[in-house]
């Protein structure tokens, strides 16, 4: 069923609740089978390493970037130090913390991919435009602040 399909049958909140969800695993499964050596969400904690340029970040703060649990992030680093592509190193100023960087070997395949990535966005965002693409972000972003609200009530 296509999504146009569900949005006549639903509710646009619930179609489009259910869009999320449906576009999720799409996105994984192409990301999954974009890059030989790693999988979608290695290169999703790749992608937020580049968001801090000043201090290589530690797991709690790609937690953070990423939506998802430390837990998570140390599953996925774990893979990544197999790889050879990130390496973990305790900080200097506190001991308690263990910073992230990303290898020579990751650098190289962020360049061999970079050609392909680009091409893959291109194709993503086909016939959308950059307004659209604005709004859909604000709107998002609205939606996820809400969400991270509604994380913080307390359970009945």
């Amino acid at each position: 069923m296509t999504a146009e399909e569900v949005s006549r049958r639903v509710e646009k909140r619930y179609a489009l609740f259910g869009l999320f969800f449906a576009f999720h695993n799409r996105l994984q499964a192409a990301g999954d089978s974009f890059y030989e050596e790693i999988t979608c969400k290695q290169f999703f904690l790749l992608a937020c390493m580049n968001l801090y340029p000043d201090e290589a970040p530690t797991a709690m703060e790609l937690a953070r970037t990423m939506g998802c649990s430390r837990q998570s992030v140390k599953e996925i680093l774990c893979g990544l130090e197999k790889k050879g592509l990130v390496c973990l190193q305790t900080d200097g100023k506190d001991r308690r913390k263990q910073r992230i960087y990303g290898t020579e070997k990751a650098r190289r395949l962020a360049a061999r991919y970079r050609e392909k990535e680009d091409e893959f966005m291109r194709g993503l965002y086909r016939e959308v435009s950059e307004e659209e693409v604005e709004y859909v972000y604000r709107v998002l972003s609205r939606m996820e602040d809400n969400l991270k609200r509604l994380n913080q009530t307390p359970k009945l």
